[in-house]
C-alpha cells in the first residue's frame, strides 16, 4: 500500500544541537500511529517540521504524492492536514459552533468575507461536524462554561473541519482523566474508520497508546530507536531502557499508576 506520509532523513540543529536527527518513517492511509519518547526525544520539533510551523535543516516530508517543505502552516492545512494541540487552541469567548465556523471559514479562505456575517457561514456543516465528536446538544454554549474533556472533542471538531486525510495530534489526553483520555482516543479510532484518515499522535499515557495505536514508532535523544506494534514496542528492550532504566516494565509502571488513581 502506497504511504500518504512519508519522512525521509528528517533533521533539525539549533545550532550545534541535534534536536531530530535523520528519521525516516510512513504512516499508511486509515493508520493511528503513535510517536512517542522521553522529554527531549524531538516529538514536538517531528510535529513543528510536519506542519510547517518549523523549518527542516534537511530530509523532505511527501504528503499524498506533494512536497511540504517550505509550505506554510495555512497551506499544509489546506492540503488535508489537520492539527490538534497539547493545550487546546479554542476561543472560550465565542459559541462551540462559532468555533467550528472560526475553522471552517478558515479552510475555505473566507476569514476576510466581511460583507457576511460570520455567524451566518458554514453553521450547518459545523453542527455537522460537532455532531460526529458528541458535541451537538452543546453548540450554542460558550466554549468558557465546558469541561476541559469537551473543550478536547470541540477541538477535534476543528481540526476536522478541512476534511484532513492526516490528522496530527500533539498530546490530546494531556491534563485528562483516565476515563476522558480512552472516550476521546476511541471517538477518534471510530472517526479514522469513518473517514478513512490517518493520525499521527504523541501520547505519554502507555496505557492510551497500547490500547489505541496500530503502531508505535519510539524517539530517544533525536534519534528513531524502534518502531512496530504495541506488543514488539512494550517487550523491546531498548525502550525499556530509555523509558525506566532496568528492573521495571511498562506493566509494572501502569499498576503503580493505577493504584495511584
Amino acid at each position: 500500500m502506497t504511504a500518504l506520509l512519508q519522512v525521509r532523513n528528517l533533521s533539525k540543529a539549533f545550532g550545534g544541537v541535534k534536536a531530530v536527527d535523520g528519521i525516516d518513517f510512513d504512516i499508511a492511509p486509515g493508520e493511528l500511529l503513535a510517536l512517542i519518547g522521553p522529554n527531549g526525544a524531538g516529538k514536538s520539533t517531528i510535529f513543528n517540521m510536519v506542519g510547517g510551523q518549523l523549518a527542516a535543516t534537511t530530509g523532505s516530508v511527501l504528503f499524498d504524492g506533494g512536497d511540504l517543505m517550505g509550505m506554510k502552516p495555512r497551506d499544509i492545512w489546506r492540503r488535508g492536514v489537520g492539527r490538534t494541540f497539547q493545550i487546546a487552541a479554542t476561543f472560550a469567548s465565542l459559541t462551540v459552533a462559532e468555533n467550528v465556523q472560526m475553522a471552517l471559514l478558515s479552510h475555505h479562505g473566507r476569514v476576510f468575507g466581511l460583507w457576511k456575517p460570520a455567524a451566518a457561514q458554514f453553521r450547518s456543516e459545523a453542527l455537522d461536524l460537532l455532531d460526529q465528536v458528541g458535541m451537538g446538544l452543546q453548540a450554542d454554549r460558550p466554549c468558557s462554561e465546558l469541561a476541559y474533556g469537551d473543550v478536547k472533542r470541540v477541538e477535534l471538531a476543528m481540526g476536522l473541519a478541512n476534511d484532513p486525510k492526516l490528522l496530527l495530534m500533539d498530546e490530546p489526553t494531556a491534563g485528562m482523566a483516565p476515563g476522558e483520555r480512552n472516550d476521546l482516543m476511541a471517538l477518534t479510532r471510530r472517526l479514522v474508520l469513518e473517514r478513512r484518515m490517518s493520525v499521527l499522535f504523541t501520547e505519554h499515557s502507555m496505557d492510551v497508546v497500547f490500547a489505541h495505536a496500530d503502531r508505535v514508532i519510539v524517539l530517544a535523544r533525536g534519534r528513531l530507536i524502534a518502531q512496530g506494534s504495541a506488543q514488539e514496542i512494550r517487550n523491546h528492550p531498548e525502550v525499556q531502557e530509555v523509558y525506566f532504566g532496568s528492573g521495571k516494565t511498562f506493566e509494572k509502571d501502569q499498576a503503580m499508576q493505577e493504584a495511584a488513581i
